[in-house]
């Protein structure tokens, strides 16, 4: 019953829409109507306010790592670490306090790897860096993503936490495909080439600047 209780606790934590309030608060803006319409820092950082990136950020990593923390100082086992911190990425994708529509996850993912395994943070943010340089981050955080099970293995990490890196992925495939209920087009070939799209670019349309600087009036 403690573990679950733990488990439930990241999910809630991962629910707490960190960037949707920062954009209420600070603009009066719905971030569902803005940009890729994801409840992310990186939509603060382009619609409600750049200074609002790093504390937004900094709480969605918190929100993994503070139920992974905490299952380690009660001496559960680090299974449990890391299934709190994946429900608190599942929160964070799936929020129950916002009808679902969320994130991506990155933020509490480096959160509960930070606290478990530090040099697989390190990979992601590589990643993350590297694609950022490239203009290219949605593909680079997923290829790093989907490599980090090998990492992990490759250092003689725990299994656990390969095994919630492999969750990681899976939750990452879901999401950009589900894409917070975005509908897809009629047309099976444009359905195809939107879902391609979708998993690799994390978007639907060729053209990064429609997708991330879309509003109420410009669909």
């Amino acid at each position: 019953m403690e573990d679950f209780g733990l488990i439930l606790l990241g999910y809630l934590l991962g629910s707490i829409p960190t960037a949707y309030l920062a954009g209420r608060l600070l603009r009066r803006v719905d971030l569902r109507q803005w940009g890729s319409r994801t409840i992310s820092a990186t939509m603060v950082y382009y619609h409600v306010s750049r200074w609002a990136l790093l504390p937004v950020g900094l709480l969605d990593v918190l929100k993994g790592a503070a139920p992974a923390l905490l299952a380690m100082s009660l001496g559960r086992p680090r299974g449990v670490a890391v299934a709190a911190g994946l429900a608190a990425v599942l929160g964070h994708n799936w929020p129950l306090f916002l009808g679902f529509h969320g994130g991506r996850g990155i933020g509490p993912f480096l959160g509960w790897l930070g606290v478990l395994f530090p040099p697989g943070a390190l990979w992601i943010l590589g990643g993350l860096a590297v694609g950022r340089g490239l203009r290219l981050t949605a593909v680079t955080a997923l290829l790093a993503i989907a490599a980090l099970p090998g990492f992990v293995l490759l250092l003689n990490g725990p299994s656990e936490v390969v095994a919630g890196a492999l969750g990681m992925l899976g939750i990452t495939v879901v999401k950009r495909l589900e894409a917070n209920r975005e509908p897809l087009p009629a047309d099976p070939a444009e359905r195809r080439r939107v879902l391609w799209r979708r998993l690799w670019l994390d978007r639907d349309v060729a053209s990064w600047e429609a997708w991330m600087f879309r509003h109420p009036g410009r669909p």
